[in-house]
């Protein structure tokens, strides 16, 4: 009887591993253009035309040789690395040496490159990966690469291609990740050699990215960069892992870098957000990755400071020693294991917090400009009074932002706005978004229940808010027909006449964190009333402090900045004296 089990033919385990790497013309143009970045390509320019299943890459970087021509397509053929150790220390974008070999099987291949060190270039045109015809060619240093005929020899992958709108998204968004990842290089994109759209280095993914996300500018985005230490490797493995296992003890022997370094590019909560969280990226080591974890931490960093519905611009690049990641997870590289994941969630959101601070490196003047016909409009009024809770401002009025303006209130204007003038101009700061901005944050940091004596009645309360005053641990009971006592609330609306009323809105809310915006939106000085200067700086010192001084927990903007430079503009001080009397 014949064994049922057999060894594959090599040309099958090929074309089943090169369907693992290349399934699509994005498939193709990533792994080619990450060659390019690993070759330290500075100008890339990216041929396709998809009804023809043609894609050509062409770069100025390093090149190759002929000798290395001749092996670059066979298969596990790379520069990257040279032994196990090596895995543990991949610092390319590309390392398994299995791209242009897995093209080569699903497609007609052509590489022309010269090395930098060579006076000659050289043309290989490639059969299954095997060099056919060499010839010399003129070309500058740098390569190119034609894919043609691409999933010719498996059509069933080209009738399961997405249309072909779909792909030229794919390959766009894939083009714009790698951008932001690599701000230094220049990218032309043609589209059947027509000019489809290019992007122009910087020296940030701050000058990339309003390059092709509409309605953002350059003065939108806050860029920060700090170090910070290593997680020590060796203390995360097991100790008898380490004993049995080679490749524990390999990593565990790694050179560990002292700093890592994390860069984040955020778009200010005041000036930019989106209707969907498809540009909450995280990139780790120059690569964009899925990153549920870190993507999340963003997320509830930037919670309550913006309008609901809406979600943060923030771009994330983890760079660190590459012991700390394992790249060997997705054929894609588009998932990776990364160690010490709670460390760097918790240094995420420090980060974050410290980008939300008032600087001077995050304030400018254009905000003011597109803002000063659209913001000042007369204040709502309002005969009810409310004060500043001098008792709740005492908790912790410690905290000062870095590189902070020294604000000084000077006016008020309608009994709503502040007129607080610094170094370098003029803010208006709404007086009740901003002290609800500081209740807000207080309440989170000191959530305090204190006894009513008398109890508050509330009448007629269904279920679910009887569950909802329960959850925030708020002592209500049945006192008669459809009556119910509440015993305790929380301290800041205890001295309030309207007391019951703020129960009855909290009764209808969601989490905790709800339940203090709205605690704190009832509480804040409202809009009507008028304050003294002592008053005014008060607040605005109290509101400096915040962790999130940009908008109220409802996604409000606090501030309208008038900066001198906008000023001077306005009055045409830049005039000459002659000039501007006509002379």
């Amino acid at each position: 009887m014949a064994s049922e089990i057999q060894t594959l033919p090599d040309n099958v385990i090929d074309l089943i591993a090169a369907g693992e790497v290349i399934d699509s013309i994005a498939a193709v143009i990533r792994e080619l253009v990450e060659n390019s970045l690993d070759a330290q390509a500075t100008r890339i320019t990216v041929t396709f035309n998809p009804q023809l299943w043609q894609v050509q890459v062409i770069d100025n970087g390093k090149g190759m040789l002929l000798s290395d021509l001749r092996v670059c397509a066979q298969p596990h053929s790379t520069s990257k690395i040279r032994t196990q150790k090596d895995l543990w220390q991949i610092t390319s974008l590309g390392f398994r040496g299995e791209a242009l070999h897995s093209i080569a099987q699903v497609a007609d291949l052509t590489i022309c490159s010269r090395a930098s060190q060579s006076d000659l270039g050289w043309q290989v045109v490639y059969d299954q990966a095997q060099p056919q015809q060499e010839s010399i060619m003129a070309i500058a240093t740098g390569t190119i690469v034609t894919v043609s005929n691409l999933f010719a020899k498996i059509p069933v992958r080209r009738r399961a291609l997405p249309p072909i709108p779909q792909q030229l998204k794919a390959i766009q968004k894939l083009i714009q990740k790698i951008a932001l990842c690599h701000p230094q290089v220049t990218w032309q994109i043609k589209q059947q050699d027509s000019l489809w759209f290019q992007i122009s280095s910087g020296t940030t993914a701050q000058d990339i990215l309003p390059q092709f996300l509409n309605r953002v500018n350059h003065s939108d985005l806050h860029q920060l960069k700090v170090e910070v230490a290593t997680p020590n490797l060796a203390k995360q493995l097991v100790p008898s892992l380490v004993q049995t296992s080679q490749i524990a003890s390999d990593r565990l022997h790694l050179s560990t870098s002292d700093k890592s370094q994390l860069e984040l590019v955020m778009g200010l909560p005041d000036r930019c957000h989106r209707h969907r969280p498809d540009w909450v990226k995280v990139a780790v080591n120059h690569r964009f990755v899925r990153s549920p974890e870190l993507e999340q931490t963003i997320l509830q960093s930037m919670a309550k400071t913006l309008p609901r519905g809406r979600f943060p611009v923030c771009l994330l690049n983890l760079q660190t020693c590459p012991s700390q990641v394992d790249w060997n997870r997705h054929p894609a590289k588009s998932e990776i294991y990364l160690h010490s994941l709670t460390y760097w969630q918790n240094e995420v959101s420090q980060l974050i917090d410290r980008a939300l601070k008032l600087n001077n490196n995050n304030v400018t003047a254009a905000v003011g400009d597109r803002r000063i016909g659209k913001i000042l409009r007369v204040a709502e009024a309002s005969s009810k009074k409310y004060y500043i809770d001098r008792e709740l401002a005492k908790k912790d009025t410690t905290a000062t932002p870095i590189n902070s303006l020294k604000l000084t209130a000077v006016a008020q204007v309608n009994k709503t706005y502040i007129v607080a003038e610094h170094s370098s101009g003029v803010w208006l700061i709404e007086q009740h978004i901003a002290h609800e901005r500081v209740l807000y944050e207080q309440l989170q940091d000191c959530w305090e229940l204190v006894p009513l004596k008398p109890s508050i009645t509330l009448e007629y309360l269904n279920p679910q808010q009887l569950e909802q005053l329960e959850k925030l641990n708020i002592d209500v009971e049945l006192f008669g027909d459809n009556i119910w006592a509440v015993r305790n609330v929380p301290k800041i609306l205890a001295e309030r006449a309207d007391c019951a009323d703020a129960l009855l809105e909290l009764s209808w809310g969601g989490d905790l964190r709800s339940a203090q915006v709205a605690t704190a939106c009832r509480s804040a000085i409202r809009n009507g009333m008028t304050l003294s200067l002592e008053e005014m700086q008060h607040l605005l010192d109290l509101w400096q402090a915040t962790r999130n001084p940009r908008t109220c927990p409802h996604g409000r903007p606090i501030y309208l900045s008038l900066e001198e430079s906008s000023l001077s503009r306005f009055f045409r001080r830049h005039w000459v004296i002659g000039k501007s009397h006509g002379i």
